[in-house]
């Protein structure tokens, strides 16, 4: 069977410290070994998805923004998609009343209200990348995403918010403090349809593995999803396939049972 290998990154790639596990690792070289193509599909900007392909010495397509944004192994964009800056401008004012931390990002840049927020320096310690303080007139063409930071407690009630206010806008949880804001139509979904046809392959034969809501469109689109242990219960239950937690090496384990490495 021709195969493709799909992959969130944060809770699922990577261990709660932010790393590749050796095995996981090796999961990944040994696919290249047997040349099965892999992506990773992120709601990270590309460069907070470089650095870990450099530091692992690996090469592949990348979905950046949850799908706003596609870019193959050589460097080339194949996909980039928003919503336009007086949208972002009306999200941003929709916010002020809370405590939510803003991020905007348009291709490569991500631009915030405040450096020194402590949400947005976690972040870049995170993603290994660096923000720039500005406004929304510094975006110089449309916006990929917006990203909402929130306190735990009020992420689900911000969400709803956000989603009655901009029904034409696709607003998902990343994260219990992560609000992801892609034009409407943008999905992890579609950017794995689109990578399926690239390297024409059946959807039905690829895998992908998630670990949170963001994930679930694109792992009810192919035929062997993986949902990590990780994940938070609600979602266990409409995803029936599971492996163990991205601490555990929930891919290589699910990869090898499968006998694809």
């Amino acid at each position: 069977m021709k195969t493709i290998i799909f992959s969130d990154i944060d809770g699922t790639l990577l261990n709660n410290e932010h790393k590749m596990t050796p095995r996981t690792k090796e999961a990944f070289h040994m696919l290249e070994q047997k040349h099965i193509p892999y992506a990773f599909v992120s709601a990270r900007s590309p460069s907070g998805i470089y650095p870990i392909l450099k530091e692992n010495n690996l090469t592949c397509d990348i979905v950046s923004y949850s799908g706003g944004m596609i870019i193959d192994k050589n460097g080339n964009v194949l996909f980039s998609e928003g919503f336009p800056k007086h949208i972002a401008k009306e999200i941003i004012s929709f916010l002020n009343p809370y405590d939510v931390t803003w991020n905007i990002y348009s291709e490569d840049q991500w631009i915030v209200a405040n450096k020194k927020d402590p949400r947005v320096i976690n972040e870049e310690n995170i993603v290994k990348a660096q923000s720039k303080e500005g406004t929304i007139e510094d975006v110089e063409s449309h916006v990929n995403k917006i990203l909402c930071m929130c306190n735990p407690d009020e992420t689900e009630a911000i969400q709803k918010l956000l989603i009655d206010a901009f029904p034409n806008l696709n607003i998902t949880r990343s994260s219990p403090i992560l609000i992801e804001i892609n034009a409407n139509g943008i999905s992890k979904a579609k950017a794995v349809e689109l990578l399926c046809k690239k390297h024409h392959i059946n959807i039905k034969d690829a895998f992908a593995f998630g670990d949170n809501f963001n994930d679930l469109d694109m792992l009810k689109c192919v035929g062997h999803p993986y949902l990590m242990e990780n994940a938070p219960s609600s979602l266990k239950e409409m995803i029936s396939e599971h492996t163990l937690s991205n601490n555990d090496d929930g891919i290589y384990v699910a990869l090898k049972k499968e006998n694809i490495i």
